[in-house]
């Protein structure tokens, strides 16, 4: 009887042991394929050009003895190997916990594909690897907005002044371009900073970064809550009164218990980030009415999470959400809806890290969420 087949994904750049060590695993379930990402499509992806060429990378790969075969997907996208799944017709694709997405169950269940997910497991006696680890030499994070997002515009707060509720997330994971993480803003901070944010008043640098990304002249004005959001650590208030690009006042929270309490109970699934060229500002229906809702909301939301109060973190987290969605309705399509309707009975709460497309299915749950990823705070 032959093998299985086993099929696997990725970019596979700067490959050191965890990537070694995935490929054993995997292959212990059969004859293991490989397909790599394009460079063209890691950069479409990933905002940046890959160390090695795909043709290093496919070289390297096709040597190690784990592998029976490997080639570049010839696609684009979270779904550029789909010919050649389609092709292979492997009995098993195998992906680690921050590479499985919904539409890759979806696409599995299609082709009676078996979908295993599997925790990064470091070989015996050596530590833990993974690519965007051996980048930390940048140490310059992520942001999440928690609530109130769009209040930070305007145009919004011109209706009602209120708050903003940020996170700034280390960058263990390397979160993909577009998906709501701030990547553009933190662009900007890396060609200003390159490594780390610098020791200096937090408000100035802040606002430095601010200017550098809304050049004048401009025609959209990115959002301030993106910069104070990478610069302030721990998760931060950001008040903003009518009309208002900057906040009249940041209030930082960060309380270790509290980060921790909230980290364990952030979830995070792996959506498509949004297309290039869409517009969430298409079919808006700005109100006063959406803009108190969400205002309230992110008071909420800074409440629960000051008394650790689970089921009103979740509630608030989840009015913020369809404030923001009531006023920008292009921010969710038919595929975000479907991904949200899987977990509308076992969550707390849930919101979209990015508009137009997803990025990532943010949830609020107190038990484990299976293939899902979880996030640090960066502390100060």
């Amino acid at each position: 009887m032959p093998n299985q087949k086993v099929f696997v994904s990725g970019c596979f750049d700067m490959l050191h042991s965890g990537h070694v060590a995935f490929f054993e695993e995997a292959a212990t379930h059969g004859d293991l394929y490989v397909g790599l990402g394009s460079d063209r499509n890691i950069e479409q992806l990933k905002g940046r050009k890959t160390i090695n060429t795909e043709q290093e990378r496919l070289y390297m790969v096709k040597s190690l003895k784990h592998v029976k075969d490997a080639w570049i997907n010839q696609g684009m996208g979270l779904l550029d190997f789909m010919e050649e799944l389609e092709a292979l017709r492997p009995d098993i694709f195998f992906v680690n916990e921050d590479g499985y997405t919904p539409d890759k169950k979806t696409l599995c269940s299609k082709l009676g594909i078996e979908l295993r997910v599997s925790k990064r497991i470091p070989h015996a006696d050596l530590p833990a690897r993974s690519t965007t680890a051996l980048r930390q030499e940048c140490r310059i994070p992520y942001r999440l907005d928690l609530a109130g997002g769009w209040l930070d515009q305007p145009y919004v707060s011109k209706l009602h002044p209120g708050p903003v509720i940020t996170i700034s997330i280390e960058p263990d994971f390397e979160f993909n371009d577009r998906s709501g993480m701030s990547s553009s803003t933190r662009k900007r901070a890396i060609e200003l900073w390159h490594t780390d944010i610098p020791d200096d008043d937090k408000e100035k640098l802040a606002y430095t970064l601010f200017c550098v990304e809304n050049p004048p002249g401009r025609k959209y004005v990115s959002g301030s809550q993106d910069a104070v959001g990478i610069v302030f650590p721990g998760i931060n208030k950001l008040d903003y009164s009518q009309e208002q690009y900057w906040p009249e006042k940041i209030t930082p929270f960060t309380n270790e218990d509290t980060l921790k309490w909230l980290e364990r109970r952030l979830w995070f699934i792996n959506l498509s980030p949004r297309e290039s060229g869409y517009d969430v500002l298409s079919d808006t229906a700005i109100t006063e009415q959406g803009a108190r809702e969400l205002a309230e909301a992110a008071e909420g939301v800074w409440k629960a999470i000051q008394k650790k109060d689970i089921k009103s973190f979740g509630q608030q987290f989840r009015r913020s959400f369809e404030a923001q969605i009531s006023m920008f309705p292009h921010m969710v399509n038919e595929h975000i809806w479907e991904q949200i309707k899987q977990y509308e009975n076992t969550a707390l709460g849930w919101k979209i890290s990015g508009a137009g497309g997803g990025g990532y299915l943010v949830l609020v749950c107190e038990e484990p969420v299976p293939n899902a990823m979880q996030i640090k705070i960066r502390r100060p």
